[in-house]
């Protein structure tokens, strides 16, 4: 993004974060070494919900980056963007960033995004913008239909989902790993997410299901990577299906469900934070 249109991208998010102190909706993004990517990518999302009227919070996780992504983080702060950055002093994995930043969502709806600019802005507010109407036993989340990802990515990607499908039939999700996701924060505490890895997006979508979440799906285009590198790896594929072999057959999913029988109608807080 040239800078001119940054400075004004920037200048219209602060415009509109002004008028209003509370967030509608905090977005968690991870960023783990995504210094190429977030000077343009972060504003260019704040920018995309202040156009559509939304009040966002991004609670930004530097991810136990090396590269300099938390003093990029801090300057883009400093300028106006409505930042709340959260340091992860050791990289734990993806789902322990995000369960480190929800720890520090203010807003009633929650969700996460990735911070390498593959989904356009534009459709992630209107993805909330579609959500906000609907009640808090829903779930929004953007399904990339429209990939321009390379023929291997597509294949590990469309096994990912087929063996989601045979193990979990139901879940109402084409593209399991598809972000935004986003729910009301009632909702998110009751499902207790555990996962620290790959898996947490599969997670969420699983227990959706067991407590009748209903799942909204909206169809956008997948574009490259903005800048920057990848963090997926041919380990993540080996590491993510041995996450679904273990939550299938363990006893994790069966212990939730016996203590939110137990809970009832009780409505936990959101964590502060995975456990150690």
């Amino acid at each position: 993004m040239k800078p001119e249109k940054l400075s004004l991208e920037l200048a219209r998010v602060t415009n509109a974060q002004s008028q209003a102190s509370e967030p509608e909706i905090s977005l968690v993004v991870p960023c783990y070494n995504e210094a190429e990517s977030i000077p343009s990518t972060l504003p260019a999302l704040c920018a995309a919900f202040a156009r559509a009227g939304h009040r966002l919070e991004v609670v930004a996780v530097d991810n136990g980056s090396s590269d300099g992504t938390g003093e990029c983080l801090k300057a883009l702060a400093a300028r106006g963007l409505p930042l709340c950055v959260v340091r992860v002093e050791v990289n734990r994995g993806y789902g322990f960033g995000i369960l480190s930043g929800l720890a520090h969502a203010r807003a009633p709806w929650v969700g996460f995004a990735h911070a390498d600019g593959q989904v356009d802005p534009d459709d992630a507010a209107r993805l909330f913008g579609e959500l906000a109407s609907c009640g808090p036993m829903t779930l929004g989340k953007v399904c990339r239909r429209f990939r321009m990802d390379g023929s291997w990515r597509k294949f590990v990607t469309a096994c990912c989902n087929l063996l989601m499908r045979c193990l979990w039939p139901g879940l109402g999700s084409l593209d399991a790993n598809g972000t935004p996701k986003i729910l009301h924060r009632d909702t998110l505490a009751r499902m207790q997410l555990q996962s620290q890895r790959w898996f947490l997006d599969a997670e969420i979508l699983i227990k959706a299901r067991h407590m009748g979440v209903r799942v909204l799906e909206l169809n956008a285009f997948a574009r490259p990577r903005h800048r920057g590198v990848s963090k997926v790896r041919a380990s993540t594929s080996w590491e993510f299906f041995r996450d679904f072999m273990r939550y299938r057959f363990s006893g994790h999913l069966g212990a939730w469900k016996h203590s939110l029988r137990e809970r009832g109608a009780e409505k936990p807080a959101l964590s502060r934070g995975p456990t150690p």
